[in-house]
């Protein structure tokens, strides 16, 4: 038996406490539970907390462990997932409350993996309705609240909030969010977490409601790059490198990488803290040996914003129109005029923009050539108030592109307000370079500690 909270181990700690028998899935499984409970009607994290068959599977975990049948590290570890995630006789509502006893009929390969590999599943975490949506707010099934500050409700960051706050809070260890232009770096930063984009392709999105096939992608949320990295490997199932082969080249450093500054004009989005803390993020990865060089952007980042935002909005309405025409179907007020903004998208316009983001995307390769990574802070602000939130407007800025030039990127806490609210550092790959993002960020995790605080509850 551990002495002290199990849940406020990271997941690495957790695997292999239980491991060597000194900590049960029921013991961690209960905590977590309880802590849900505790909290839950303040944070509104959770659609639904699956409590009595988390019980269920953590007993047999226990046995299955104790009698030598684990089927691999993260046998009993809990996991939250976001509610467009299918399980098979689950509700899942996508944010809709026109879709509140939407029952799966399949299970979602992602979360067949996971479940494969003895993950507990502890409920379904609030989204932005369909996902779209970048502040984190849902009029109809509600706005979880950033534990980063108890007395004003602020943005927790979208769509993925509910996973965002959930992991902040300790309601989960871990949780998956989806990423269409943020919705996984953006709760993230929000919330003080480390959160993964991945390349479209590198996960599975089927038993995912969609909302952009261009551009939906699942990624891992958790504390450190660490634990990032073994929800990362799961994800990818069986076919996935085991650790003992993943972990070593993040363990690299950063010695010798060139990594890219943002572009003076791009600086102009973001608050004198934010910039303070990216400033000090570039000058702790310089010190460790990375060599920091200029970038020349070949595009404003506000074009790209334009361009994804035809793509999605056209690729939304497709397959969500026969609910956003029905005005007798309520609907989140935010939510529909982005939704039918996609009527007013011809085919030739839908097309110009596929065709833009391909020329973006030759331009932008060319400007990285010789370059490993482009660093950039995740969101210009911290949290705001919710009541300061313009829905017309996004806090997408530094994130959509790398949405729709496909590649990934790992957002990362580097600092606080004074206020202490979090900020977060965005390091930017090609696609299929999560391990070089998240070797970028072990490196600069060892180095500092802002990924290890946790918001007073």
């Amino acid at each position: 038996m551990i002495a002290g909270d199990p849940t406020q181990l990271s997941v690495a700690q957790m695997s292999a406490e239980m491991a060597a028998r000194r900590l049960s899935p029921v013991d961690l499984v209960e905590g977590f539970l309880k802590r849900i409970e505790a909290k839950e009607p303040k944070l509104q994290a959770f659609v639904a907390v699956y409590a009595d068959d988390a019980h269920m599977a953590a007993q047999a975990a226990d046995r299955a462990i104790r009698s030598g049948h684990a089927v691999g590290p993260l046998h009993g570890v809990p996991i939250a997932l976001k509610d467009l995630i299918e399980m098979e006789g689950r509700v899942v509502t996508g944010g809709c409350g026109a879709w509140r006893m939407r029952m799966a009929t399949r299970t979602a390969p992602l979360a067949q993996h996971l479940i494969a590999q003895g993950m507990i599943v502890l409920g379904k975490t609030h989204t932005v309705q369909f996902a779209m949506g970048g502040w984190g707010t849902n009029t109809q099934m509600g706005t979880p609240w950033n534990p980063w500050d108890m007395t004003v409700a602020r943005t927790p960051g979208g769509s993925s909030s509910g996973s965002g706050v959930a992991v902040a809070a300790g309601l989960a260890p871990w949780a998956i969010g989806t990423d269409t232009g943020g919705s996984v770096r953006l709760p993230a930063c929000w919330c003080g977490l480390t959160g993964l984009k991945t390349t479209v392709g590198r996960i599975s999105t089927q038993g995912i409601l969609p909302l952009s096939t261009t551009f939906d992608t699942a990624g891992p949320m958790a504390h450190s790059v660490e634990d990032a990295a073994l929800l990362y490997r799961a994800m990818l199932g069986p076919t996935a490198p085991d650790m003992d082969a993943l972990l070593p080249g993040f363990r690299r450093g950063v010695r010798g990488l060139r990594l890219a500054r943002l572009p003076d004009n791009e600086r102009t989005a973001s608050t004198p803290e934010v910039l303070a803390a990216y400033d000090a993020s570039l000058k702790l990865l310089e010190s460790l040996g990375a060599e920091i060089v200029d970038l020349k952007l070949p595009f404003a980042l506000a074009d790209v914003v334009r361009v994804i935002g035809r793509i999605i909005s056209a690729e939304a309405y497709t397959m969500l129109r026969e609910l956003a025409d029905d005005e007798t179907i309520p609907l989140d007020e935010d939510v529909r005029p982005r939704i039918t903004a996609g009527r007013k998208v011809s085919a030739q316009a839908y097309l110009e923009a596929l065709a833009q983001r391909e020329a973006m995307k030759a331009q932008f390769a060319q400007a990285m050539d010789g370059i490993d990574a482009l660093l950039t802070p995740t969101i210009g602000t911290a949290a705001i108030a919710l009541s300061e939130v313009d829905q017309n407007g996004t806090p997408a800025h530094y994130t959509r592109f790398v949405n729709l030039l496909d590649l990934c990127a790992l957002a990362l806490p580097n600092g606080f307000t004074a206020g202490g609210l979090p900020l977060s550092l965005q390091i930017v790959c090609r696609g299929f370079d999560e391990a070089m993002a998240m070797r970028i960020g072990f490196a600069y995790q060892q180095a500092t500690d802002w990924h290890m605080r946790r918001p007073a509850l």
